[in-house]
């Protein structure tokens, strides 16, 4: 069976994010005033499996060993069946 796969991936709190505090800094001097500014990355790809547990798993250990950083990323993982 297919699924969809989609992780956003985003820095941990207190680790600098210098391209959110560089778009904060250009949405002040069109003079839109925000706070809290972040980035979030989201990577979406098909997978096949035999589960949503078992492909959820699978995107986990890819996260881990390759998509992002688990010392200062976190992700959020979300798996849907796919539509045909």
């Amino acid at each position: 069976m297919k699924y969809d796969a989609e992780v956003k991936i985003s820095l941990k709190k207190g680790m600098l994010n210098p391209e959110a505090a560089t778009i904060q800094r250009a949405l002040a001097l069109l003079d839109y005033q925000v706070e809290n500014t972040s980035t979030v990355d989201v990577i979406k790809f098909s997978i096949e499996g035999q589960d949503t547990g078992l492909v959820k798993e699978e995107v986990d250990e890819m996260c881990q060993r390759l998509l992002c950083n688990p010392v200062i990323h976190d992700y959020q993982i979300k798996i849907s069946p796919k539509e045909e």
